[in-house]
């Protein structure tokens, strides 16, 4: 092991605060791998909280691992070292579970390379008993575990609070070297996934059927914790190499009331739930001995009961609130002035849609009218900078749609000039312009993606008409990158064959042209009501009321004109 490996690790460790150090005997091991930088996995609540979770059990020993950056993997190459753990600098292959915690479908891409680096096959079916059973978990596994399914002995399929109990008390029987065994009894466990005992069935490029084995059940229920004032959910591990470095993050709630036609956040996540005011209280005083400022998450914080209450609690305490954007309808003047004596600077709104029709389609429930009565308060209350978020691309958008929604920033505009002017400061109105990803348990899932080209021409249209106004910047996500987001998405299990070629080629650009796959096919094609999907055998929402939210936003044909 490198030298220069370890002293890095310890000095991560060294500028922690809440990690857990356990002796190793007699425990189950548990190396929880998040499939990227280190940066980026500490300011993942849901990874802190599952490090948490396991590591409260006595005989359970749980520790980290990430994703290298580029000089750490030079040496680790050049040493001919294996990836280790954070905590004891110890080889993956030394656990007996390896564990991954996946956010986000675009770090698909980084499991072959770590375990190529960890000494591992990618492929479940190369692995044996004696090697670490490989489980995952995370929002991209609840939408569609199939692009990495052939990577995982097993899937976890739901919050980590509800499905966790049941699963370490079989992991705990050891009974590792009867793998199949194991994962037989795993496969009988509410939210249990067990890829290899579901044998997928095409007809031509379409999925067809999955074949079960082993009395392997079909669907699988997806499992939610009802109640969640049992397990505060806040910041476990701080660290000030992180974006959140200076913050203490609290959960308010999971899920969104709102239901918007494109947010799988609305859908994986239901029922919504609220934790209460009183256990929220309690945490943040635990927060503001160790940071001053507190981070309220959730997909609907404007949402969360009781929010005015908690906010001026959270300032009467000494501390500062944080908030990564506000619902529109749901701002006040309490809001704002909270916001301001926390020194928020730029406040983030979601408008979605640029014109009223597309709003109407996504289930927004904003009018234009709302949208500058909010910019109004806030511009008011001398908040200046407002960073909007729009989407473009939306199923059935037209150039007029583009012209509403550069009207719309161009009346946004005037009111954060005239109000700069008069405050002699300067304001700025900031676009955040993403493409539209259909995403699995949403009603636009049958939805295909607006192809690249013609994506690239709508951003080089607002581009145009807005970047030569003063005082406005526009930010677009790639086409390109939120194209490889729809294929994974999207994706069955054909493509782990991708993902390894990806890492073999460097890149999954590449991965496509050595396979010679066809992934438009993937990406762009609207999908028939009645066609089976990869993700169809998790049981979530219910496909009736999905198709019925498609069927209300483009009518009551069985596809979109």
């Amino acid at each position: 092991m490198s030298w220069k490996i370890i002293e890095k690790q310890r000095k991560i460790l060294a500028g922690e605060s809440g990690a857990m150090v356990k002796g190793w005997g007699g425990k189950l091991t548990v190396c929880l791998v998040y499939p990227n930088r280190y940066a980026t996995a500490m300011s993942n609540l849901g990874f802190q909280a599952v490090y948490a979770l396991l590591n409260a059990e006595p005989d359970i020993l749980c520790e980290r691992a990430f994703l290298t950056d580029p000089d750490e993997l030079r040496e680790y190459q050049k040493s001919g070292s294996r990836l280790v753990s954070l905590e004891s600098q110890r080889p993956l292959t030394d656990f007996d579970v390896i564990a991954f915690s996946v956010s986000f479908e675009s770090d698909y891409l980084n499991l072959p390379a770590i375990f190529e680096l960890a000494g591992l096959p990618s492929l479940a079916a190369e692995r044996d008993s004696s090697s670490p059973l490989v489980m995952a978990g995370g929002a991209a596994l609840f939408l569609n575990p199939e692009p990495v399914a052939d990577f995982l002995d097993l899937v976890c399929l739901g919050e980590a609070e509800a499905l966790l109990p049941r699963l370490l008390a079989l992991l705990r029987q050891k009974e590792f070297s009867y793998r199949e065994a194991l994962l037989q009894k795993a496969a009988q466990l509410p939210g249990i996934y067990i890829p290899s005992l579901y044998v997928p069935v095409y007809d031509g490029e379409r999925l067809k059927l999955y074949r079960r084995q082993h009395g392997a059940p079909l669907p699988i229920k997806r499992v939610w914790e009802p109640d969640l004032d049992r397990h505060p959910t806040t910041s476990q591990l701080l660290t000030p190499a992180t974006e959140f470095g200076d913050m203490y993050l609290i959960e308010l709630s999971r899920g969104c009331p709102r239901g918007c036609r494109f947010c799988a956040a609305g859908f994986i996540y239901l029922p919504y739930r609220q934790r209460s005011l009183e256990a929220i209280k309690a945490e943040v005083a635990s927060g503001l001995e160790k940071r001053h400022k507190l981070g309220l998450v959730g997909a609907a914080v404007s949402d969360f009961r009781g929010i005015g209450e908690l906010c001026k609690h959270i300032l009467a305490s000494g501390g500062k609130v944080s908030v990564s954007s506000l619902r529109i309808d749901a701002i006040d003047e309490e809001m704002i002035d909270v916001l301001k004596a926390s020194g928020h600077k730029t406040v983030a709104l979601a408008p979605e849609g640029g014109s009223q029709r597309l709003r109407d389609l996504v289930k927004k429930d904003l009018t234009e009218e709302q949208i500058l009565a909010a910019c109004d308060r806030l511009i008011g209350k001398d908040i200046l900078n407002l960073k909007l978020y729009f989407i473009i691309g939306l199923p059935t958008e037209t150039q007029a749609d583009l012209e509403e929604l550069v009207a719309l920033v161009v009346k946004i505009r005037e009111r954060v000039i005239e109000a700069a002017r008069k405050n002699k400061r300067l304001g700025e109105v900031l676009l955040s312009v993403n493409p539209f990803v259909p995403k699995p348990f949403t009603p636009f899932q049958w939805c295909g993606m607006e192809e690249i080209k013609s994506l690239e021409q709508k951003g080089k249209y607002l581009q145009q008409a807005l970047g030569r106004l003063s005082n406005v910047r526009m930010k677009m996500e790639s086409p390109k990158d939120a194209y490889l987001q729809a294929l994974l998405s999207r994706g069955d299990r054909r493509l782990a064959k991708l993902l390894v070629a990806a890492h073999e080629q460097g890149s999954w650009r590449r991965g496509v042209k050595s396979l010679e796959m066809d992934t438009d096919a993937l990406v762009y094609r609207d999908i028939p009501l009645d066609e089976l999907l990869p993700w169809d055998f998790i049981e979530g929402v219910g496909k009736e009321r999905l198709v019925g939210e498609y069927r209300r936003a483009f009518g009551e044909g069985e596809g979109r004109e």
